[in-house]
């Protein structure tokens, strides 16, 4: 089936055209039809699949169509998009503006961070679809800058990550402020006891849908791990860099202090990188993933703040520096390549003091990640082949253990 044999506006199908969309992925086959007759949803789907599209395109269509009737006499936000964090905020209201753009649904991206006068003076003109953070979109409310009494349709975005980050409470008391008699779209990465309580909450005789594939890893992303000593993986993301100067890069890190250790470390090797975590101000997070975007840095350094739901488009390679401590981080950063149809890789440093973890991540795939086998020159090759000075002992050690006849440091 394409997108062209669907039920949706002209103007939407013109402009998935001009997008690059002609087929639907599993998730937006099952999703969009149900959508457009008005059913209540409930899917759970991995990362990488093309959730937001599956909820986008028929949410513009049903407020398009409706313009002409009880739609354009009320008042207020028609639908409310509610997700976690203020990067997929931005990044749902863009596609949203993308794929409404022959439209005249009016769309915005509402959250915290950033001065709220211009977005109240936006919400004033008129807003049909808002993508909103909780914390903002109460402020608002509690002003009377938002009226949301007259909310058609719901979507709850990424809500496993809403209940971790625990935004149960908000969504119980969106639910109170928004009418009963409502279109619920529940979208999800992971199922669990929590996610089905909510889930079931707030929807109402859902068509129930999952893509659940026995290895959670889309099968668009080919990933590996290279068992690397912790001292040494900055030698081999160097050299992983000077391997593939033009492919864009996502690495992640553990924590904020390691990711500007890993970046000055890039920086002493002449290669250019940018730090994206949790204690960058606002505005300078969306800075740094718009130069990302296009292609002004080839290399991200981030923690896992950038491991859910961010969309950054041709993202070649994701390299996990450090193994996550949460199993399904890895599914999620692993997600950030390979998206929708597009091919990817992912390599895992793994050092000694993390096989636990990669152990852990392996029960919860139930799957074995593939082993790069390297042999002890071909290790040692790397290390010394760094171009940081401030490293060649490394080198001097090498062959003074040459000189005794003991070439083998290991």
């Amino acid at each position: 089936m394409k997108f062209s044999d669907y039920r949706i506006a002209p103007e939407i199908k013109e402009q998935l055209e001009v997008l690059g969309f002609k087929r639907p992925t599993d998730i937006q086959f099952k999703a969009i039809k149900p959508i457009l007759d008005g059913e209540d949803v409930m899917a759970i789907a991995q990362t990488g699949t093309g959730k937001t599209a599956a909820f986008a395109i028929p949410t513009i269509d049903l407020i398009h169509r409706s313009r002409s009737s009880k739609y354009s006499k009320s008042k207020g936000v028609k639908c409310l998009v509610l997700v976690p964090t203020r990067e997929l905020a931005k990044q749902i209201a863009s596609v949203y503006r993308d794929l409404a753009k022959n439209t005249k649904v009016k769309t915005f991206g509402l959250f915290g961070g950033v001065g709220q006068d211009q977005q109240i003076a936006t919400l004033n003109n008129g807003v049909d679809i808002l993508i909103a953070t909780p914390g903002r979109m109460f402020d608002l409310i509690s002003q009377g800058a938002l009226d949301v009494t007259g909310v058609k349709h719901l979507v709850l975005d990424e809500a496993d990550l809403m209940l971790d980050l625990g935004f149960a409470k908000d969504i119980s008391d969106v639910m109170r402020k928004i009418p009963q008699k409502r279109q619920t779209l529940f979208f999800s990465a992971t199922i669990s006891k929590k996610i089905k309580a909510l889930a079931y909450d707030v929807v109402k005789n859902p068509i129930r849908i999952q893509i659940s594939p026995k290895n959670p890893v889309a099968k668009t992303i080919s990933h590996a791990i290279v068992m690397v000593e912790m001292d040494d993986k900055r030698f081999f993301l160097e050299n992983m860099a000077k391997e593939y100067p033009e492919q864009k890069m996502v690495v992640f890190v553990r924590t904020q202090v390691r990711a500007g250790r890993v970046v000055a470390a890039m920086e002493r090797v002449q290669i250019a990188s940018e730090a994206l975590h949790g204690g960058i101000e606002q505005q300078d997070r969306f800075a740094i993933l718009d130069r990302f975007r296009n292609g002004e840095n080839k290399m991200l350094v981030t923690t896992d703040v950038a491991a859910r739901g961010i969309d950054i488009p041709n993202v070649d390679m994701v390299i996990n520096y450090d193994i996550p401590d949460v199993p399904e981080n890895y599914v999620h950063r692993c997600g950030r390549t390979g998206r929708g149809n597009k091919l990817g890789q992912a390599l895992s440093f793994c050092s000694k003091g993390e096989l636990q973890l990669l152990e852990d991540i392996e029960k919860y795939t139930g799957d074995t990640i593939d082993r790069y086998d390297m042999d002890k020159n071909e290790y040692l090759s790397i290390v010394k082949d760094t171009q940081d000075g401030s490293y060649n002992w490394k080198s001097l050690i090498d062959e003074a253990n040459q000189e005794d006849g003991t070439s083998d440091i290991w």
